[in-house]
């Protein structure tokens, strides 16, 4: 199944470019997010950690050029630390709890999209292109709820 929600994922992401010109934080977030949608606090976090690395991202393009692929990969590495120290550092006094953030570059690629199209519209493309991909997948799965990684 989660072969079959990437892929979902990539085709539809790939559809909401080409016809409505949005794109949703990368065109394999909407998979990864769908994945993990039964875990609402790792989808906030990652959010959460995306928003954190859009704007030292901002802060630190007043002072130096950060173009092009500089900018994708500071996001990247930087998605990549804060996600590190979510899954190695923030414990949960439950253990159904997880402040882990989703994927290692997964808030990278978020970040990245939020600086070129705008915080709200990425949030909101990454949300309704996730949901629409696991709806897809309980259709397709026969109404088989999976739990991901």
């Amino acid at each position: 199944m989660i072969e079959i929600t990437v892929g979902l994922g990539i085709a539809l992401s790939l559809l909401l470019s080409e016809f409505l010109g949005v794109t949703a934080g990368g065109i394999i977030v909407p998979g990864y997010i769908a994945l993990y949608l039964h875990q609402p606090l790792q989808v906030v976090v990652t959010f959460l950690v995306a928003i954190l690395v859009y704007g030292i991202i901002k802060f630190f393009s007043r002072y130096m050029f950060i173009y092009g692929k500089r900018r994708i990969v500071l996001a990247i590495i930087l998605g990549f630390l804060f996600g590190y120290i979510s899954r190695n550092f923030l414990f949960s006094p439950y253990d159904a709890v997880s402040f882990a953030v989703i994927g290692n570059i997964i808030p990278g690629l978020i970040a990245n999209w939020m600086d070129r199209q705008g915080m709200l519209k990425t949030i909101a493309v990454v949300l309704v292109t996730a949901i629409l991909v696991k709806l897809m997948v309980l259709i397709i799965s026969g109404g088989q709820i999976f739990e991901a990684i």
